[in-house]
């Protein structure tokens, strides 16, 4: 865990890009026709926080233009008051913030006793660029919630747990997702950050936005948000972006079982495009969503059948369970697009670990193949490739494959001559 040098190459290589992308978000504001993608949404949402005006329609059936939580908006605030030129400077430099963590973090996470050479700790910011540059030219969070994350299973790995539930619910607070890490520390018994998590978000939502936003407003814009974003869905879509759910744009568990189980155009989000359709079975909506149910559940099952007893857990396998976590939460995230699979960061760089120091040959070599396949998956994202491709769920297949790799290694660790798994935790000080 460090700051950046200059005299490390790799770290100047890293401010440079930091650089260009961050030009890439001020030269269209400062020398063109202003930066467009989510840019100017951002700064309205914080002028509207500025200015005591509405988030939202006060119909949860009309179209919202911020989807994201009000506490979201707050943050935005603070850095829009001064201008777009500092709000979108402050956004980019706290993505290249977060790249940073969340390549020392994932790095620092692996469960390895080797640290790895400059360019091996590199490689999974190279492999993961195309995803940081969305990141940066859209303006979307997901890379900051990622750090977040992250930084609060640091945290708890370290006996913060209190300090980790901040984290975790800070990350949710911007976009809810996140909060599908409360099952997972249920299951491993950790209270405390589930206590924390719940405390902190219930700040959040409700106590920090009263005096700003005034207590009946702020309940007032929670319960329309909750009803046009959580409680509405149905065969057209749900959360507000019906032309976008069920098209080849989303890559989530929900969207792609349903393009597969009923005939949905996949081509919906663009109205000059025919009609295009994947299904391999016919079923109404209802039916479709049972499906989902019942695939859900089987992952859900699997998950926890992969995962060791807390008497054979190690940092190693700390590593492996954390990264297919975020893998199965980017899935079941109901909309997850290309940018949401910034998140396979920290399950790639353990697999990467894994290839390059597992003492097994045979290993190393497999994990290579792994790292390979959904190195293949996730190119088909690419401008030259039809959507089609994306449509069947490149992405997606990309997940599994390296969530697949990981299951497989929590499954057959690494044994000590004693026949007992390496690097227990009992051995080493007892990280919860």
């Amino acid at each position: 865990m460090r700051l950046p040098s200059l005299r490390a190459p790799l770290d100047i290589l890293f401010l440079v890009c930091c650089l260009v992308l961050t030009a890439d978000v001020l030269g269209p504001e400062i020398f063109g026709h202003g930066k467009t993608k989510d840019y100017p949404l951002w700064f309205w949402a914080g002028q509207q926080v500025l200015q005591g005006g509405d988030l939202y329609p006060h119909d949860p059936r009309t179209i919202f233009a911020f989807l994201y939580p009000p506490p979201a908006a707050i943050m935005l605030a603070i850095p829009a008051f001064f201008g777009k030129i500092p709000l979108y400077l402050c956004l980019s430099l706290l993505n290249a913030a977060a790249w940073w963590m969340t390549a020392q973090l994932s790095n620092a996470m692996t469960g390895e006793a080797k640290t790895a050479s400059p360019w091996l700790a590199a490689l999974p910011s190279i492999v993961m660029i195309s995803f940081t540059f969305d990141m940066f030219d859209l303006g979307q969070p997901n890379l900051v919630l990622l750090a977040m994350m992250l930084w609060g299973f640091w945290l708890l790995q370290h006996g913060r747990p209190w300090s980790s539930g901040i984290l975790f619910a800070l990350a949710t607070a911007i976009k809810v997702f996140p909060l599908a890490v409360l099952p997972y520390l249920v299951w491993r018994r950790q209270w405390a950050s589930v206590a924390s998590t719940v405390v902190f978000l219930v700040a959040l939502l409700v106590v920090i936005p009263t005096p700003i936003r005034g207590y009946q407003h702020n309940v007032a814009e929670l319960k329309t948000w909750y009803q046009g974003m959580v409680g509405s869905s149905s065969e057209t879509g749900f959360g507000q972006r019906d032309d976008q759910n069920w098209s080849w744009m989303n890559q989530s568990l929900i969207s792609l079982t349903h393009r597969l189980t009923r005939p949905v155009d996949y081509n919906q989000d663009n109205p000059n495009n025919k009609p295009a359709y994947m299904n391999l079975l016919d079923l109404d909506f209802k039916a479709a969503n049972w499906v989902v149910l019942g695939v859900a559940a089987i992952i859900g099952l699997g998950f926890i059948a992969v995962m060791p007893p807390a008497s054979r857990r190690t940092p190693r396998s700390d590593a492996e369970e954390i990264g297919l976590l975020l893998c199965l939460m980017t899935v079941a995230s109901p909309l997850a697009r290309q940018y949401y699979f910034m998140w396979l960061f920290f399950p790639l760089t353990v697999l990467i670990h894994r290839a390059a120091f597992d003492p097994r040959a045979a290993v190393r070599k497999g994990t290579w193949i792994v790292l390979a396949i959904s190195g293949v998956l996730i190119c088909l994202s690419l401008p030259p490739f039809p959507h089609d491709w994306q449509a069947y769920g490149n992405n997606f297949l990309a997940t599994v494959v390296i969530a697949a790799g990981l299951a497989w290694h929590l499954l057959h660790p690494v044994e000590d001559k004693a026949g007992s798994p390496a690097g227990s935790l009992s051995a080493s000080g007892g990280v919860p």
